[in-house]
């Protein structure tokens, strides 16, 4: 093996081990954030509040689909979330035998009051220049796209842009 191709071998490693120390700690403070919205709350319930909250009043099935689950799985959560009275399921105005998933008042301010990532703390970022995070956001944009089925990346980007 080449010289620089032991570098680039390492350099991937390196990226690797970045991304994966990343995402431990995106997801502590999210399970962190998750339990000060409410102490039962599930990483996933809090996804579902974040999205709840982007766009508004969801049928189950579109629920499903943003988030990329079984329609089994947004059922189960919802009826937690019903439970914990951090979302109401209402008849859809539009045709009465539809449910749609609504945030309640009080969930939509816990959810707003939660830091719920390291992006959103002025410690990590607050020090890069505008064009240092236009680059950082254009490489996370095309680190996302690669070797995604194009439905699932248009599935994501829908999310994504929910946010």
């Amino acid at each position: 093996m080449s010289q620089l191709e032991l570098t680039r071998e390492q350099a991937l490693q390196e990226v690797e081990d970045s991304l994966r120390r990343l995402t431990e700690l995106v997801r502590a403070r999210m399970r962190a954030a998750a339990k000060d919205v409410d102490p039962c709350l599930s990483l996933f319930g809090l996804k579902m509040l974040q999205l709840l909250k982007g766009v508004g009043p969801l049928h189950p099935g579109a629920a499903a689909e943003m988030l990329m689950v079984d329609k089994s799985v947004i059922s189960r959560q919802s009826r937690q979330l019903e439970e914990l009275g951090l979302i109401e399921v209402q008849p859809d105005p539009q045709d009465g035998r539809a449910r749609l998933l609504v945030l309640t008042p009080a969930a939509k301010e816990r959810v707003t009051a939660v830091r719920t990532g390291i992006m959103l703390d002025p410690r990590v970022l607050g020090s890069w220049t505008v064009e240092e995070l236009h680059e950082f956001a254009g490489y996370l944009t095309r680190l996302g796209r690669s070797g995604e089925p194009a439905a699932a990346a248009a599935g994501v980007s829908a999310l994504a842009e929910v946010r």
